[in-house]
């Protein structure tokens, strides 16, 4: 098994970013839900109502790269890492809610559209948009790598659109006195970010749920491991992931009888270990080394 485990997640050197992204945010949040009760308008309250739950995941996914640096022990033996995924999960799960309520209210708010104060709701929507385009900046890069920092930065993209389309509907109103744009903007919101939500939740359970990662393919693997001289086969292939970055890889190998020696056996465990680490980045990887004059292979999982 691979012997350097002490590595920091994605999710946690990304920290910094997610600290400040949360900061930013509970800033908006107050304005805007100042501002929500000042204009009347419904599609600055549900803004707000979405900053609201973007503070409590950035709080979440936060507080979840903390819980992942804690070293593993006995009882924990990949120390906390899979809390990443799981605030993730909570992320999801809050954008979703935000996303139908916001659509129910929206609707409501169609039948009977109250009276906005427009110019107010400009005003509070142009600085909700520069606040969020600076977090969604700040959590660009970390997204691509951690699927905790993809949730929050999900969150922040849901403020970005939410902002622009409060921007929308206050110029209309402005401009031609249409209250229910008002409404029209919430439902678009909520309409903009439930798909997003959806494919978060996809993409936690895949992880819970131990599916192979998106960027490894079993073939390849086996393929590049039975390249390895001395190795005849590999079967009961699995591979897996702890959190984002963090993939781990367990298999059957069957070796030539001649590798049963130990520089020969040390020889091809190197070389199996470090064609991992070089093509597929995995860094936790667990070999059963089998002599190919063993009968009881587990060809079951052979083409697994």
């Amino acid at each position: 098994m691979g012997h350097d485990h002490g590595h920091d997640t994605p999710g946690q050197r990304h920290r910094g970013r997610l600290a400040a992204a949360l900061a930013i945010t509970c800033v908006v949040l107050v304005v805007e839900v100042v501002g929500a009760a000042v204009t009347g308008s419904l599609a600055l309250l549900s803004d707000a109502g979405h900053m609201l739950t973007d503070a409590a995941g950035l709080t979440i996914a936060l507080a979840a790269t903390w819980l992942a640096a804690r070293p593993a022990d006995h009882r924990w033996t990949f120390g906390w890492q899979r809390a990443e995924v799981l605030a993730a999960l909570v992320n999801g799960v809050l954008l979703t809610v935000v996303a139908v309520l916001v659509l129910v209210e929206g609707v409501q708010r169609w039948q009977q559209p109250p009276e906005v104060q427009a110019p107010g709701m400009l005003a509070i929507g142009v600085l909700g948009l520069l606040a969020n385009l600076v977090a969604l900046l700040l959590l660009r890069g970390g997204q691509r790598e951690s699927i905790n920092v993809r949730g929050a930065y999900l969150e922040v993209l849901g403020d970005l659109i939410g902002s622009i389309a409060v921007i929308a509907a206050a110029v209309v109103i402005v401009t031609t006195g249409w209250e229910r744009a008002d409404a029209v903007a919430s439902i678009a919101i909520a309409l903009l970010i439930l798909p997003r939500a959806v494919s978060l939740l996809r993409t936690v359970a895949k992880v819970l749920l131990e599916g192979t990662p998106e960027d490894l393919t079993l073939a390849d693997v086996r393929k590049h491991l039975e390249g390895v001289d001395g190795v005849v086969d590999v079967h009961d292939l699995h591979a897996w992931t702890i959190t984002s970055g963090v993939p781990v890889l367990t298999a059957h190998v069957v070796v030539d009888d001649r590798v049963l020696t130990p520089d020969a056996f040390c020889h091809v465990l190197d070389a199996m270990q470090g064609c991992l680490r070089g093509h597929f980045d995995v860094e936790h990887s667990t070999f059963q080394i089998e002599p190919s004059t063993h009968d009881d292979h587990d060809e079951v999982a052979t083409h697994a």
